[in-house]
């Protein structure tokens, strides 16, 4: 059976959500077929026609299944592959570092990606001066908030990073690191810098204590990481959260749909339906603290000179308003989670 029927076949089955037993499953010969097969959107046979959704492993792999199950995007991921089909859309998601996401999209192979803002970055500063990116970020997913920060030892004299001009630094970021230098050195991207930018892809934390760097370029979320191996940040490079990206040549019509639904999903995250009464003559003032996304939603009460509102709230946000609202009149004050969304 090829990948086309596959996936028309699991179409066509129950699709409970609290069961994927019937999940259509890839073996490792058709997984190897479906990323290495020549790319063309116009073949009809061919594997890369099942549009891929590239979702990433690491630090953001949680958060993403979490996103793409309110999504309703259906899979099981087989033990030792990278790839899973999707059982209710004709999606195929391949899990990969974050750092590979870019180039798959870029490079036209797949047509989404989430992967993080640092990494898009990355990708970029390597470009040939002039090339337009292949990568286009459609959505700040809002998790995943990072640092890409130069990091010194905390006992070391070294306070600002123009100190390191010069001298070792490590990171697996090289592309922004030799940008950030350049800058600092007064010299055009691309040329020889004075500072000696050496790239290690794991445990980067370590190279000070080892000897091999003054200084490194690394990414810091809590910090905790950063002061357990004696390190202190004195400069960034790029702030990261998480992204929504999609190819620039892509054409297929599911990127619309899948992109309405992630962000239907990302509003209810971030977002609470706040519902109160207040006296009409109270109106006006408890519309400013509650707008809502557009406008409120306003409803005559049987009770003469009352109003009932709704309106979104941010979930952040919402202990605050609720106070605001009650020194302006209003009462019975209800708040709802939104369980998904879709609010144009």
């Amino acid at each position: 059976m090829d990948l086309v029927n596959q996936y028309e076949d699991s179409s066509s089955r129950s699709l409970k959500a609290s069961s994927l037993r019937d999940s259509p499953r890839l073996s490792q010969s058709q997984f190897h077929s479906l990323i290495s097969r020549p790319y063309d959107r116009n073949d009809e046979d061919s594997p890369a026609n099942s549009y891929l959704l590239f979702t990433t492993e690491g630090r953001l792999q949680q958060a993403t299944l979490d996103l793409l199950s309110g999504s309703d995007i259906q899979f099981r991921r087989e033990t030792r592959l990278d790839i899973a089909l999707v059982k209710n859309l004709p999606i195929a998601l391949i899990f990969l570092p974050a750092a590979d996401i870019p180039t798959f999209v870029g490079e036209g192979r797949v047509d989404l990606g989430i992967t993080g803002r640092d990494q898009v970055a990355e990708h970029d500063a390597q470009l040939p001066e002039g090339e337009v990116s292949g990568v286009e970020e459609i959505m700040d997913l809002g998790f995943g908030g990072c640092k890409l920060q130069v990091q010194v030892p905390q006992k070391g004299d070294i306070v600002e990073a123009k100190q390191l001009i010069g001298k070792n630094v490590v990171t697996s970021f090289t592309a922004l690191t030799q940008a950030f230098f350049s800058r600092l050195e007064g010299v055009e991207f691309g040329q020889k810098l004075s500072t000696k930018i050496k790239y290690v892809g794991g445990s980067v934390e370590a190279a000070c204590a080892l000897g091999v760097a003054d200084g490194i370029v690394d990414l810091v979320e809590s910090g905790e990481t950063m002061k357990a191996a004696g390190l202190k940040a004195i400069d960034t490079v790029v702030e990261s959260t998480a992204v929504l990206v999609k190819s620039r040549s892509t054409r297929n019509s599911l990127v619309d749909l899948i992109t309405s639904r992630i962000s239907g999903v990302i509003t209810a995250q971030r977002y609470v339906l706040c519902q109160y009464n207040i006296p009409r003559s109270g109106l006006s003032v408890a519309s400013q603290i509650t707008p809502g996304k557009r406008a409120p939603t306003i409803t005559a009460l049987e009770e003469e000179g009352w109003v009932a509102v709704s309106s979104m709230v941010e979930k952040k946000k919402i202990a605050t308003v609720m106070d605001e609202l009650l020194k302006v009149g209003a009462s019975d004050i209800l708040v709802l989670n939104i369980a998904n969304s879709r609010t144009g």
